[in-house]
């Protein structure tokens, strides 16, 4: 086979001037952007009396860890970071399959009332029931309350997500489709075989946004959860912050050289330990994650 010959285009002066500018225009927008978080990352290893002193900094004159002692010292944080772990694995889980189950059909043209169905699905994006016919359907009629239940059953599917992957569904070629069916091939077949291989990009997506939601969820699990064995981390460190200092002065902790943790540094630390696990999942779906969304939300 002959090799294509790549064609390089040469650049005017002009045209390199306009793209250096905008190099440096989003080096200096990531940099600010980045800058909060360092600043928080800095505060939360940084000592009362740098707090007090220093209005903002990137690194610590004097690394302490008592902010961090503090919020692991009673277990309650990693019970916090265990059930999130496990109420956003399996809530993802029955998300993903629910709402991509949910969008296959409605982006097929030949499923009978598929804009039914659809202009059903837009109209809880709309309108809700509200939160006390929220709660007494979660807590009253079905008992769900202080189970992990009442934290993925009524959010199971989200609206908006579940269209994203219908509008990528749609963008498929319907060859696919056909050729699979000349193949043998049935619906379900086509589903698991075809379609949601080359569905990737919108699914990994997706799975992030369904990922972040669970791991952040404060006001369900503040609703639904009053059992302390089953307190997802936003809970957790929502009770470290409220009793800093009363906690702290009380607990007979030794502190070490540097002193009991400022209330400022716990909360930097809870920021931390909230957002750290989740920012960890974004490099594994980064590849995806661009293509997924643009292609999935102006198709269809």
């Amino acid at each position: 086979m002959a090799k294509t010959k790549q064609i390089k285009i040469k650049r005017s002066p002009g045209d390199q001037f306009v793209q250096i500018l905008i190099y440096l225009f989003v080096g200096v927008f990531a940099l600010i952007t980045m800058l909060p978080f360092v600043y928080i990352v800095a505060g939360s290893f940084a000592t009362e009396r740098e707090l007090t002193e220093r209005a903002f900094f990137l690194f610590p004159r004097t690394i302490s860890m008592n902010a961090y002692q503090y919020i692991f010292k009673t277990g309650d944080a990693i019970k916090g970071l265990r059930n999130s772990a496990f109420v956003t694995i399996v809530g993802v889980m029955i998300n993903m399959t629910l709402s991509a189950t949910l969008a296959y059909p409605l982006s097929r043209p030949y499923f009978r009332g598929r804009k039914f169905f659809t202009n059903m699905v837009i109209i809880t994006m709309l309108f809700t029931g509200g939160m006390v016919p929220a709660y007494m359907l979660v807590a009253n009629v079905l008992h769900l309350k202080n189970t992990f239940w009442a934290l993925w059953l009524p959010g199971a599917i989200n609206p908006f997500n579940m269209i994203i992957i219908k509008n990528y569904f749609q963008g498929l070629p319907v060859e696919l489709e056909e050729a699979a069916r000349i193949d043998g091939c049935n619906d379900a077949q086509t589903f698991i075989k075809i379609i949601l291989p080359l569905s990737k990009p919108v699914l990994a997506s997706v799975a992030l946004f369904y990922a972040v939601t669970h791991w952040n969820s404060y006001f369900n699990a503040m609703m639904y959860i009053s059992d302390s064995s089953k307190e997802v981390i936003q809970i957790v460190l929502r009770r470290i912050i409220f009793l800093t200092s009363s906690v702290a002065n009380d607990s007979g902790f030794d502190w070490g050289s540097f002193g009991m943790p400022p209330q400022k540094a716990v909360k930097m630390a809870t920021t931390v330990v909230a957002t750290i696990p989740i920012l960890l999942i974004y490099p594994f779906v980064q590849k995806y994650f661009t293509q997924g969304v643009m292609v999935g939300s102006v198709k269809g």
